[in-house]
């Protein structure tokens, strides 16, 4: 049995009458949540399905099927709530997923608001061991099922728990999708393991739709209404969170853990955050690490670092300053052959400081080489870049290059910019330094191909759409101040 599982079975028979999940007009006690995943186990098993894909909305549903899996031993597919139906069906087939949940009425269910569906297909085989197969989208090509053990959830569970200090006085409102894996660990698992409330609401009523739209004021409104005590963002919701309290909205009066992770984010946003009443800690963590790796908690906390490597976590790096886990729990990528090597290459450059915090300096694909042969790390410019409150998002190219150029979306004028892009460059070096930008003709979201889902730049799509125009900004080498 599953940690989390194991939890709320003593949860059940300790505190039956206390609250496990809020959420779509249903309030579940721990006695109730355990019965319910007793009963959906029974189905699961009854329908010998080895493979299960969820396709619902947030809510009390999506948490007892996931958990009623865990029971049955049945491996789960989560669909994110913002793939094309192209990309949904690649994950469906990829998996041999042999059996949907999803929105409707089906009575024969025993969990209210919900429909069947059955594929008659041979499952594919899992590598052995598989509880979850969670999607990548940091390319526009078919996402990789990344495949993890039910060990590697456990454990990263209960080292966050332990991190953020969670506790049963925890009331946790869901504010991404249950089916990114972040917030299905962080804010599922983790409250219903230390006996707390997870607080499951439709996306929409949070104020998110699909992946990058976002009302910062409703979701300010809920999370002061659910009296939340935690919650989890990505960098783009605290940066919209940030300006809507700077533009007087107010903050929640009992959030005391904002987590923030799936991108860089810059310690001068993490510190307007805090000003505005935002308790914003910063942390990192990748799929095939079962999520976190490390993250700042209360009393514990470092803004310029992604905090410290959770207990359980083991890091080495490479010679070029490339950061290893050890990841058994990760088994390998649907289709390829199985792992071998406990050790992952997460692509990611840092460093551990004396103090055992870690620092990220970038994505090793994404450094590039000036004409004056110096390294550059994209990421730490659009990090400086976008601290301003002028800059909302910003792609930093200049392979090759004497000096660097920058899209960049804003919604303040010209000479605004301009100035964001000034003072960025007195805390840069001058080869790292932008001396000309372009204005984005539209935000980078996940819905015109230009970000992750995560809120990452998919800096090739950034190129390739804008790559006439930076091209033309190298026309005027002799005039390099940073303009329009």
């Amino acid at each position: 049995m599953s940690r989390v599982l194991h939890a709320i079975a003593h949860h059940a028979r300790t505190r039956p009458a206390a609250l496990a999940l809020l959420g779509s007009g249903m309030a579940v006690t721990y006695g109730e949540l355990a019965r319910g995943i007793d009963a959906a186990a029974d189905h699961l098993r009854r329908s010998d399905v080895r493979v299960l894909a969820l396709a619902l909305d947030n809510g009390p549903a999506w948490a007892l099927w996931d958990l009623a899996a865990q029971r049955a031993t049945v491996a789960v597919v989560p669909i994110p709530p913002f793939f094309t139906p192209e990309q949904t069906t690649h994950a469906l087939t990829d998996a041999g997923v042999e059996a949907l949940v999803c929105a409707g009425d089906d009575s024969s269910l025993p969990i209210a608001g919900c429909q069947w569906r059955t594929f008659h297909r041979s499952a594919r085989p899992l590598p052995a061991g598989t509880a979850k197969v969670t999607y990548t989208s940091g390319t526009t090509r078919a996402p990789k099922g990344v495949c993890l053990a039910q060990d590697a959830v456990d454990v990263v569970v209960a080292s966050v728990a332990e991190a953020a200090v969670a506790g049963t006085a925890d009331r946790h409102l869901a504010l991404l999708p249950l089916a990114v894996l972040l917030e299905n660990i962080g804010g599922l698992y983790v409250p219903l393991y230390v006996g707390g409330t997870a607080m499951l609401e439709p996306l929409a009523r949070v104020g998110m739709a699909g992946s990058s739209t976002l009302d910062a004021q409703r979701m300010l409104a809920a999370l002061g209404a659910c009296e939340a005590t935690t919650a989890i963002a990505v960098p783009g919701i605290l940066d919209s969170l940030v300006r809507a309290l700077e533009q007087e909205a107010g903050a929640p009066d009992h959030l005391r853990y904002l987590a923030v992770g799936g991108a860089v984010v810059s310690p001068r946003l993490l510190t307007r955050a805090r000003a505005l009443g935002l308790p914003a800690y910063q942390g990192y963590g990748l799929s095939e690490c079962a999520s976190v790796v490390a993250v700042n908690g209360p009393g514990d906390d470092d803004p310029a670092s992604v905090g410290r490597p959770l207990r359980h976590t083991r890091l080495a790096f490479a010679d070029d300053g490339e950061i290893l886990v050890r990841s058994e729990g990760f088994l390998g990528y649907l289709g390829e052959a199985p792992r071998t090597d406990p050790w992952w290459a997460t692509g990611d450059l840092g460093r551990l400081d004396a103090e055992r915090r870690l620092h990220i300096h970038g994505r090793k694909k994404n450094v590039f080489i000036t004409a004056f042969g110096r390294n550059v790390s994209p990421e730490w410019i659009e990090a400086e870049l976008s601290a301003d409150g002028a800059v909302q998002q910003a792609v930093v190219f200049g392979e090759a290059r004497p000096w660097n150029v920058a899209v960049i979306v804003s919604s303040g004028c010209d000479t605004a910019v301009d100035a964001a892009v000034a003072r960025a460059n007195t805390r840069l070096p001058d080869y790292a330094q932008v001396r000309r930008w372009l204005r984005a003709a539209q935000p980078f979201t996940p819905d015109n191909g230009l970000a992750t889902a995560n809120g990452r730049p998919r800096r090739d799509a950034v190129w390739n759409r804008y790559a006439d125009a930076l091209t033309g900004l190298y026309d005027h080498q002799q005039t390099p101040e940073a303009t329009a």
